[in-house]
């Protein structure tokens, strides 16, 4: 089953060394989960001053800056995992960097067919 984990953390936590210091985690741990066979893609995201949310509403499109909510915590990346159960979702969770300063929300993700596959 996929799952699709989501990091969120206050963009700013970190200082810049730090934040380098969480990427090189995420890639050896990316590269951890490949030769394991459960790596499907991550990235992180761009801080929401660079957001844009694009909502319709009775036929007319609304954009507007940002995120589309003030929370204390933002979306910061994610990882796409392949795992057995959720019991191993919440292992490969728990060596996400971003779970130590943040949260990692887990997320089993619906397969529909008829989507373009890699």
């Amino acid at each position: 089953m996929r799952y699709m984990m989501l990091i969120y953390l206050d963009e700013k936590a970190l200082s810049e060394p730090e934040r380098q210091e969480c990427y090189g985690e995420s890639v050896r741990l990316a590269h951890q989960l490949r030769s394991d066979g459960q790596f499907l893609a991550t990235a992180p995201l761009r801080p929401t001053t660079a957001a844009t949310s694009v909502r319709v509403r009775d036929g007319r499109r609304l954009v507007t800056d940002g995120p589309f909510a003030e929370t204390r915590e933002q979306l910061g990346g994610y990882f796409l995992i392949d795992a057995r159960d959720l019991d191993e979702a919440i292992k490969v969770a728990a060596r996400i960097p971003g779970a130590r300063r943040g949260t990692v929300e887990i997320r089993p993700v619906i397969e529909i067919d008829g989507l373009p596959i890699d």
